[in-house]
């Protein structure tokens, strides 16, 4: 069991390293709550990552599967047609957090921002979506596009 665990947490020390050695000057920071959308409270998947380079502060924020608390458990969409959606602002310092300024969205992304189903692999789909996004605007912060 030991060796197994060892090779996990190998395996994690490597998708990490490579992580960063490809995107070495954005800092990720991946955080615990969601990052707009007023009902996100009753979202059940929730991402919100902040990228910081230089003087830089970008939020990407993920929501999905909303069950507002009079649905009695049935999913809903958020805003039209959208089960999940991404989202990215630029940040403002709210000591002690960056916060995302929704009077400032970024789109200057291409990649699909959301999913308009509700099947049971949604949220491998809207993972990958909001890492997608995450990459793509890490790598026009280097670029100096943002």
């Amino acid at each position: 069991m030991n060796l197994r665990k060892k090779a996990s947490t190998t395996s994690k020390k490597q998708l990490k390293t490579k992580k960063k050695a490809s995107l070495s000057k954005v800092e990720i920071i991946e955080r615990g709550w969601a990052g707009h959308f007023i009902g996100a409270q009753q979202c059940e998947f929730k991402r919100n990552t902040l990228l910081q380079y230089n003087k830089k502060a970008i939020v990407v924020s993920t929501v999905g599967m909303y069950r507002p608390l009079n649905s009695i458990d049935l999913v809903q969409t958020i805003g039209f047609n959208r089960y999940y959606e991404t989202m990215a602002f630029e940040a403002i310092y709210n000591a002690p957090y960056w916060d995302g300024n929704i009077h400032k969205e970024i789109t200057c992304f291409t990649s699909p921002c959301s999913i308009d189903s509700h099947n049971i692999d949604d949220d491998l789909n809207a993972n990958v979506m909001h890492e997608t996004i995450v990459k793509e605007i890490s790598e026009k912060l280097l670029s100096k596009v943002i």
